[in-house]
């Protein structure tokens, strides 16, 4: 069962109070595939430039990512940088170069189109709508997104995740996509705008899963050093979304307390937990899946009660 990923493919450059990296691999397709790529066969649509790495398409191939939808063009790959406080809690964009991004039309290759899971990176809703038709066997598909869309495009989002089985975002864009401040009541909100399982992200505090008939809870994993958080939040939902995938899940057909739904949240949070404790996807480098149900098991030992 394999799990399209779309979004995108970038360099990043990124300061904590544990160092500067100026060019580093990231991107939020990126981050969602590799950490996806330990659960189920992945396969990647975005765009670079032609300044993109071979080292890092070697990276990715090494995982046994697909990169056959990875469209590469004239130009320069998408490029971030910012800084975070000094407990990482917060960061400033200090750049935002979309590049080749700017004109990113996501075509899926044939072979993409009959897959059953789909994961939507943070885009346009009007593309992510667009990656859906595209896909004619779909089991569980859906995303993620941010407030600037549900700000300024607030109606094609609505469009958007009304025909989508699951939505992840962080607790300060729910509160914003459903107008109100308590979490439970704004995730019944949003519940009610189409998406039938809801992930809320709360960074080291966490994750929260609703569904209609009910909610789980898993904190975040404690780390002694948080090197560099970028991408935390899009191994989350690849964690999630590969774990799904690999079991042959379609969670819409059971309940809340179906345990490969409880599963699939907390091998997200796993993965965000690696993230951050080197720069960028360094750490998927060496990581290995021994390592990940180690950090799973302690996740149930931590939180049994």
């Amino acid at each position: 069962m394999c799990l399209v990923v779309v979004g995108s493919v970038a360099y990043d450059g990124v300061e904590t109070p544990h160092g500067k990296v100026e060019r580093m691999l990231g991107g939020a397709c990126t981050y969602i595939a590799l950490a996806a790529s330990y659960f189920a066969p992945v396969k990647v649509v975005a765009v670079v430039g032609d300044d993109f790495a071979r080292e890092d398409l070697d990276f990715l191939q090494s995982r046994g990512i697909g990169l056959e939808g990875l469209e590469r063009v004239p130009g320069k790959t998408f490029y971030w940088a910012g800084v975070y406080s000094d407990d990482m809690n917060d960061r400033t964009t200090l750049q935002t170069d979309l590049n080749v991004f700017a004109g990113f039309d996501p075509k899926l290759p044939e072979s993409y189109r009959g897959q059953p899971y789909l994961m939507l990176g943070n885009i346009q809703p009007a593309l992510q709508r667009s990656v859906r038709a595209q896909m004619s066997n779909l089991r569980f598909a859906g995303g993620d997104t941010m407030n600037y869309w549900i700000g300024d495009y607030r109606e094609e989002l609505l469009e958007t995740i009304r025909d989508w089985n699951f939505l992840l975002i962080n607790d300060s864009e729910a509160r914003m996509l459903a107008g109100c401040s308590n979490l439970r009541r704004a995730a019944a909100r949003i519940l009610e705008m189409g998406p039938g399982t809801l992930v809320i992200k709360r960074g080291e505090y966490g994750a929260l899963l609703f569904r209609r008939e009910g909610y789980f809870m898993v904190p975040g994993y404690l780390l002694e050093d948080v090197f560099d958080p970028t991408g935390a939040g899009d191994c989350f939902a690849g964690g999630f979304t590969g774990y799904l995938a690999s079991q042959n899940a379609t969670p819409e057909d059971d309940g809340l307390c179906s345990e490969v739904l409880r599963r699939a949240v907390i091998y997200g949070s796993v993965m965000g937990s690696f993230c951050c404790e080197k720069f960028g996807v360094d750490r998927f480098r060496t990581l290995t899946r021994a390592e990940i149900d180690a950090r799973f098991d302690e996740f149930r030992r931590a939180t049994a009660f």
